[in-house]
C-alpha cells in the first residue's frame, strides 16, 4: 500500500497524542511534521520538525493529509489553508457552520481533493447516530443527553447537534411535551433545536458519552454510546485518512463513509 504522508496539528493534546501513536503504528502512514502553537523549529519526539506556521509546514513538507484535532477556531483556519495548499484535511473539531462547510466544499472541489470533517471519530458513536435516525421514523418523541469531560468548550457537542440533524431529516419539526410547559428554572429542559431537546452534562471523570432517549405509548427506547478513552476515536481517524485519499469533495460526518 502506498505511503500516506501526514501532518498532525495539536500533537501535545490528548487526542493529538493518540493520533501520533496511530500514525507511528500504522505501516502505510508516515509522520512528516507536526503543527503546534509553540516550539517552532524544534524536533518533536526526536522524529520530525515542529512548525507554528501551517503555510510554511505545508510548503516545506508536502504532506498528503492534515489530521487536525485542535479547537474549532484553529481547525477552521487549518482546514482552509490545507485545501489551498493541496493537502487533504481530516478534521475532528466541531463548530463548523453550514456556510463554512459550503465554502470548504467548494474549495475542495476546485482543488480536486478530498476533505473529511467529523464531529465524532468513534465508530460506535456514528452507529449510534445512524440507529437513532432509523428509530426516529417510529418514535418521533426524542431527547438527547450528551455527557463530556469538564474541559470541553462547546455545548451542545458536535455529536449531539449532528444526531439532532439526522433525526430531523426523518421526523421534521415536532413540538414535544405539554403545550403549556413552563421552566421554573431557566434551562431546565435543555436546549431545543427544531423541537428536539438536547441536554449537556459536563463532569470530571467523563470522556464522551451520549444517550438518545425515545418515548412512545407504554414504551421507551434508549440508544447509548460510551467512549472511555481517546483511543476509541482512532479507528475512525484511520478510516478517514485512508478514505480522504480517494475522494474529491468534502464529506461531513463519518456516517457518510461507513458502508
Amino acid at each position: 500500500m502506498e505511503q500516506i504522508k501526514i501532518v498532525i496539528a495539536g500533537p501535545r493534546g490528548r487526542m493529538g497524542q493518540e493520533a501520533v501513536k496511530l500514525v507511528n503504528e500504522t505501516e502505510h502512514f508516515t509522520l512528516s511534521a507536526v503543527l503546534d502553537k509553540i516550539n517552532d523549529g524544534e524536533w518533536f519526539q526526536d522524529q520530525v520538525r515542529t512548525y507554528t506556521n501551517p503555510e510554511q509546514c505545508f510548503a516545506e513538507t508536502s504532506p498528503d493529509v492534515l489530521i487536525d484535532l485542535t479547537t474549532p477556531e484553529v481547525g477552521k483556519i487549518h482546514t482552509k489553508l490545507a485545501l489551498e495548499h493541496g493537502v487533504r484535511p481530516v478534521v475532528g473539531t466541531t463548530g463548523f457552520q453550514e456556510e463554512d462547510l459550503q465554502e470548504l466544499r467548494k474549495l475542495a472541489e476546485e482543488k480536486g481533493i478530498g476533505a473529511i470533517i467529523a464531529p465524532n471519530f468513534a465508530i460506535g458513536a456514528v452507529l449510534m447516530m445512524k440507529f437513532a435516525k432509523m428509530a426516529a421514523r417510529y418514535f418521533p418523541d426524542v431527547e438527547i443527553i450528551e455527557m463530556h469531560h469538564d474541559k470541553k468548550l462547546d455545548a451542545p457537542s458536535g455529536t449531539g447537534i449532528k444526531t439532532a440533524e439526522m433525526i430531523y431529516e426523518v421526523r421534521g419539526n415536532k413540538k414535544q411535551g405539554h403545550p403549556e410547559e413552563k421552566e421554573t428554572i431557566k434551562g431546565a429542559r435543555g436546549g431545543e433545536w427544531n423541537g428536539i431537546h438536547i441536554h449537556s452534562v459536563r463532569l470530571p471523570g467523563l470522556v464522551a458519552h451520549q444517550e438518545v432517549l425515545f418515548g412512545g405509548d407504554g414504551q421507551t427506547l434508549k440508544i447509548r454510546h460510551d467512549s472511555y478513552n481517546r483511543a476509541s476515536f482512532m479507528s475512525g481517524v484511520k478510516l478517514s485518512v485512508e478514505t480522504v485519499m480517494k475522494i474529491d469533495t468534502l464529506v461531513y460526518g463519518l456516517e457518510n463513509i461507513i458502508e
